[in-house]
């Protein structure tokens, strides 16, 4: 099915974007000695040199305003056992830090206990884009688990991320977890640490 349209209608755009499956994060900071933060799925990778995140905060968000006054934050990576602190920190009116296990960054930013991997970073640059706020950050620490799997949100609700041995058998790509064009051995993170500690073994 084509549609082809001047004016998109907002709930198609939103279901049809829907398809591309996303990550969720958790964008939180300590702002007047308190945790804050909110859930996101639009993160993505921007740049290695220098080392540039972004994600996008909705205008209608009560806690942005409050972490957009922080100096820096984190960003945690959920994982897909994770499901439970995503509805809190993407709902309304809950005691997010109350229900949810966190420790301290590095940069003394909140990071959700049981993730796959964490960001410290700092604001690059702040745009308005439409009903949204596209934020670039810089990385200044990173960490993340050798194991487990990605929270993953597809057409509206959790999904689960097929294993490698089993999507290597769906493709017939060959080896189990050795897709075609793939190096698995340079993931982001791993070239993004050896840019921010050159001297570590």
């Amino acid at each position: 099915m084509t549609i082809v349209t001047e004016q998109l209608d907002a709930a198609l755009f939103r279901r049809t974007l829907g398809h591309y499956p996303t990550g969720v994060v958790v964008v939180a900071a300590m702002v007047d000695g308190r945790p804050e933060g909110l859930a996101v799925n639009s993160f993505t990778s921007v740049s290695l040199d220098p080392p540039l995140v972004a994600f996008c905060a909705a205008a209608t968000s009560s806690t942005w305003p409050r972490l957009r006054r922080a100096d820096g934050f984190a960003i945690t990576m959920l994982g897909a056992a994770q499901q439970d602190a995503c509805r809190t920190f993407a709902g309304k009116g809950a005691d997010r830090f109350g229900t949810v296990p966190w420790s301290l960054s590095p940069g003394g930013h909140p990071v959700l206990d049981g993730a796959l991997a964490w960001l410290d970073a700092v604001p690059h640059s702040m745009q308005e884009a439409g009903d949204h706020e596209l934020v670039l950050a810089r990385v200044t620490a990173l960490g993340a688990e050798p194991d487990g799997h990605p929270l993953v949100f597809f057409r509206g609700a959790f999904s689960a991320l097929a294993r490698p041995e089993a999507a290597a058998r769906a493709t017939g790509s060959g080896a189990a977890g050795s897709p075609r064009g793939l190096d698995a051995e340079s993931p982001f993170f791993s070239v993004l640490e050896a840019k921010l500690n050159p001297t570590a073994p």
